[in-house]
């Protein structure tokens, strides 16, 4: 998740969308206070208040609080799952990362993979599973990755480095080889998130040890159109293990706006290693799935100058080729 999108907002263009075939959202999240600690949200919405402040609208941290908190009750997937259909979006990554080794969280790692099961068991063929776990939690975590492997049928592993850990930790390497084993693919948060956490290890470099030991293990650069944007297309270049996804993209820093970055993007023959997605609910506090996907597939939008073959491997054909399935 990242916070640099929460009050963005554009106009789509006039005529119908560029592409109608089958939508993979690759970088989704439920939105759920038993998955999302309080305390991420203290730190975005502190951020979003500074943000509304300049433009002369006076929040307070408490309402802002108030806001999010109720707007992070969709603890079984339902309202998403709506939204995704309104939009025309066929299936999600939901990506659970690990944040009880450094914040208060409702309910226990374990019992948040669970819960996620449970998900993808009440919304069948609608979603799959990337499980977080904190390299800290040692041969416990392992077992969890397994289990969820073997079990309950995750697809990924999912990293959340700001939570104080390198991507090439060699604590990490048992997660890895087992990640090998199984073919799954591992995606990882990079640049900033809620300043609750640091920064220290969310730069995209990071990563490239445990590229290079790990050849066949493909790894997911999540915001990569967003944070250190030629550093993680550098990567994605000379990397033939290494992705990119371009969720939160509305939050683009890019001096001509998010549409003209991601247009540049399109154009460094990466389509084959770039992945949709949204980072939803991110974008509900700003119009909601259907409104990124009107603005994101808008005739001058920026799959406008992409090939219709490319345009699909972008929206789906990449993630499912990672993810191993038809």
């Amino acid at each position: 998740m990242t916070a640099a999108s929460a009050v963005a907002a554009a106009a789509p263009g006039a005529a119908g969308p560029v592409y109608t075939g089958h939508v993979l959202d690759a970088h989704c999240h439920i939105a759920s206070t038993h998955f999302i600690p309080e305390g991420f949200y203290e730190g975005l919405c502190r951020n979003v208040a500074v943000r509304l402040a300049a433009t002369g609208v006076r929040k307070s941290l408490l309402e802002l609080m108030e806001m999010y908190l109720r707007m992070s009750q969709d603890h079984q997937g339902d309202t998403l799952v709506s939204e995704m259909d309104e939009a025309g979006i066929q299936q999600a990554v939901l990506l659970l990362p690990d944040f009880t080794q450094v914040m208060q969280s409702q309910l226990t790692i374990a019992e948040m993979w669970a819960e996620h099961h449970e998900i993808l068991k009440r919304h069948a063929g609608r979603f799959f599973v990337f499980g977080g776990v904190d390299p800290r939690w040692g041969a416990d975590g392992l077992a969890l990755l397994e289990r969820g492997i073997t079990e309950y049928g995750f697809k990924g592993l999912k990293l959340y480095p700001p939570c104080g850990y390198s991507p090439s930790d060699r604590s990490l390497y048992p997660f890895y080889e087992l990640c090998q084993a199984h073919g799954l693919p591992v995606l990882m948060h990079i640049g900033p998130t809620s300043p609750s956490l640091s920064f220290q290890f969310s730069h995209p470099y990071l990563v490239d040890q445990a590229a290079l030991d790990f050849p066949d293990v493909n790894f997911i650069l999540a915001h990569g159109a967003v944070h250190h944007v030629q550093d993680c297309a550098a990567l994605c270049a000379y990397r033939p293990n290494v992705y990119l996804d371009i969720s939160a993209f509305l939050g683009s820093q890019h001096p001509g706006g998010w549409q003209a970055g991601l247009a540049e993007l399109f154009k460094l023959n990466l389509n084959h290693k770039i992945l949709f997605g949204t980072d939803w609910p991110v974008f509900r506090y700003s119009g909601g799935h259907k409104k990124v996907m009107d603005l994101f597939l808008a005739a001058d939008g920026p799959l406008a100058g992409v090939s219709r073959g490319q345009r699909s491997w972008l929206m789906s054909g990449n993630a499912r080729r990672l993810l191993g399935v038809d």
